[in-house]
């Protein structure tokens, strides 16, 4: 079971009414929150572990969660309120005011950390619930915890809006975490703001020295890498007329540990052998998926069978 820890929150999206005001329409998102869902409707075994709000957005997100076959018995509900982000989109790019202060997701405290069965073999972390405490140091506990007994994966997801005032925390709780991490996941603009210019396998393989065995690079409308001690492949990203780019990432994510899952090679002895095969397979599903996202409105990310 690949467990998913990070935050889950409600996109407000930009729409128009029927009577053509601008107006906003809620959407359940988050980074972490739309790789649970999409390795759910991907057919991998998809369980979610975040603070959740019992408010009307909280249970949004819970049925969202259940809809897509993903399991929250490790979800840590609370009465706080539900973090909102409002998304503006600009020719499709999306940029985000967040809403996080005092929220359920933000307030996730080190005594709510579940404890987790053997069957829960592989940790994904990253996005914005990286950036506050007490969540973020709840998370990077979470991960120190597991980290030596079950794989773990890392995508920033990196927000500078967001981080604003706290980069340097910020940067040193992420160094700590790729450190430990087996995989990690950055776009090409995350890998140039945390290693700066540069070509992408070097700067990538400077992160595999510093103990990763697999770094996948997302590189937009281009493609996606998967970058080894020893290898470096690319996939081609498909052809598709985009509605916005919400989730893409997220579900990039997704189809590649759906794909790692699939090919048995969710270990740490493993994940240190990949084959070239293994590796192309990976991109192609999570480039594949993320095409799917990017062609609809919203994170809304595919089933196995539009595939």
């Amino acid at each position: 079971m690949i467990l998913s820890c990070g935050e889950a929150l409600i996109d407000m999206l930009p729409r128009t009414s029927t009577l053509g005001e601008a107006c906003f329409a809620p959407y359940a998102g988050g980074a972490v929150f739309n790789t649970a869902i999409a390795l759910g409707r991907l057919g991998a075994p998809s369980a979610f572990f975040s603070g959740i709000s019992t408010d009307m957005l909280g249970e949004i997100l819970a049925d969202t969660l259940a809809a897509s076959k993903v399991d929250t018995q490790f979800c840590a509900r609370s009465g706080r309120p539900t973090t909102v982000a409002f998304v503006k989109l600009v020719n499709g790019q999306a940029t985000y005011a967040f809403y996080d202060e005092g929220t359920a997701g933000v307030m996730l405290a080190q005594d709510q950390l579940p404890s987790l069965p053997a069957a829960v073999d592989t940790l994904f972390f990253g996005g914005i619930s990286l950036v506050n405490d007490p969540a973020a140091s709840t998370y990077e506990a979470l991960q120190a915890r597991e980290a030596a007994a079950r794989v773990t994966m890392i995508d920033p997801n990196i927000r500078p809006g967001f981080i604003a005032g706290k980069e340097a925390p910020y940067r040193a709780r992420i160094e700590r975490m790729i450190a430990r991490a087996d995989i990690v996941k950055l776009s090409d603009e995350d890998l140039h703001w945390l290693s700066g210019a540069g070509d992408l396998t070097t700067l990538a393989r400077d992160i595999i020295a510093r103990g990763p065995k697999v770094v996948f690079i997302t590189e937009g409308s281009a493609g996606a890498r998967a970058v080894t001690a020893r290898q470096d492949r690319f996939v081609a990203a498909q052809k598709v007329t985009v509605a916005d780019t919400v989730g893409a990432g997220d579900t990039f994510n997704a189809g590649a540990l759906c794909a790692l899952h699939e090919a048995g090679a969710l270990t740490k002895p493993r994940l240190a052998t990949l084959s070239d095969t293994e590796l192309d397979a990976a991109l192609a599903l999570g480039t594949r998926a993320a095409a799917v996202t990017v062609s609809r409105p919203g994170a809304n990310p595919p089933w196995r069978a539009e595939l």
